[in-house]
Order: C-alpha cells, then structure tokens, then sequence
C-alpha cells in the first residue's frame, strides 16, 4: 500500500460515503502519538458544504492573492542541497507532465486553482491541530496524515495531501467553525482516481543516499 500511494490530481467524482471515510479514520487514529496526545482534528468535506468551501477559496485565490498567509512555514526560506535540486526536478516533471511549460505563469496559475476544488475529489478534509502543543505533536500529526492516506489506498482509493489550504485559514475558520486554538495544517483531496497511473512519476533517493547502516554483520 505504501509503494501504491500517489499524490493524485486527478479524480473521477465518484462519490464516496460517509461510511467509508469514518473506517479510514478509525484505522487511522491508531497512529503513534507520544503520551497519547492525539493532537489531530479532521473536518471533513462532501457535497455542498465542499462546493461552499471551494467557491470562497478560488475566489480568495483570483481576487486576494497576496491577502493570505499560512500560521507556519512549510518550506525553508533558502534551500541547501541536495534539497534544490530535488524541488527544481519535481516543478520540470510535474509541469512537463501536464503539458505546462514552466515559463507559462497563467497555465501554471489554472493548474494551481484545481487545489481549491479538491482536484475534483467527491471529499475533502481539512486538518487541523492545537497551536498551544509543540512540535512533537507536529511529528504525531504527521504520521497520523500518513496513516489517514494509507488507510484510502486499502479502500481503493487516492488522495492528495495539499498544504496550500493553510493560507486560507482566515476563510475556513468561519467556514468550518474552526476554533481559534487549532491551526490550519493542510487538506486532503480523497477519492476515486480518473485513471491508475502506470508509474510513479517522482523519483525517490536509494536508501544508500538517506540511510547509515552500523554494526551488521551481513
């Protein structure tokens, strides 16, 4: 399952029931969690209420585009490498990929607004955690998410983990009723693929690049 989860953009619409995401997040919620903090919070998405959320997200995105900033920084301000050469290859793949040049800003600007419509997922989820916790719980919260997309691939489904909904947590909040206690971490676009990929398209380092073994006799 792990070698046959993907980050999928592209979803049939096929609807998805309430019945099946409450077991993937049943088996999920069994994630590691230090001291059983548990510190994960779930809104999920279907229907009107996603089109709701969807409409004042693109909305946000064409007309206050530089209105919105996340509560955390997801990426570094400069990247060292071999971690530049690694986000330089996934913007070629990713966009050659769709047929976008990377120098075409409003193809990429389309591509970027298909995240506030879930890709086309039937559910969404938005997920939160307490801001008064440390970063431990980020790590818990981490591999809860995993487990949660793990859990889809066992019921036939993919999704796609988007951080890019933590922007908008100023228009979510009133939205899903958010508390001002718990920070907009990402959404997650579930459901059945348009299409199985035949391959995966991003390259992965051999574990000889990221792992030192010691001790082993073999």
């Amino acid at each position: 399952m792990i070698a046959g989860r993907l980050s999928c953009r592209e979803f049939s619409g096929s609807p998805v029931s309430r019945s099946t995401i409450e077991q993937i997040l049943r088996v999920a919620r069994f994630a590691p969690s230090g001291a059983n903090i548990q510190p994960w919070h779930v809104y999920v998405l279907a229907g009107a209420a996603k089109t709701e959320v969807s409409a004042a997200l693109l909305h946000a995105y064409e007309n206050e585009p530089s209105e919105h900033v996340s509560e955390y920084q997801y990426y570094a301000t400069a990247f060292p490498e071999p971690y530049l050469g690694r986000r330089q290859e996934f913007g070629r793949l990713f966009y050659s990929s769709l047929g976008i040049a990377q120098s075409d800003a409003a193809a990429r600007s389309r591509q970027t607004a298909k995240n506030y419509a879930f890709f086309g997922a039937p559910v969404g989820l938005i997920v939160t955690i307490d801001r008064r916790l440390a970063l431990g719980s980020w790590l818990d919260l981490g591999m809860f998410i995993q487990n949660v997309m793990l859990a889809a691939v066992g019921r036939g489904l993919q999704s796609c983990p988007q951080e890019i909904f933590a922007k908008y947590h100023r228009i979510l909040r009133p939205l899903l009723s958010i508390p001002a206690e718990q920070v907009v971490v990402c959404g997650i676009s579930m459901g059945h693929p348009r299409e199985q990929a035949s391959a995966r398209l991003m390259p992965r380092a051999d574990v000889e690049a990221f792992a030192s073994f010691k001790g082993f006799e073999d």
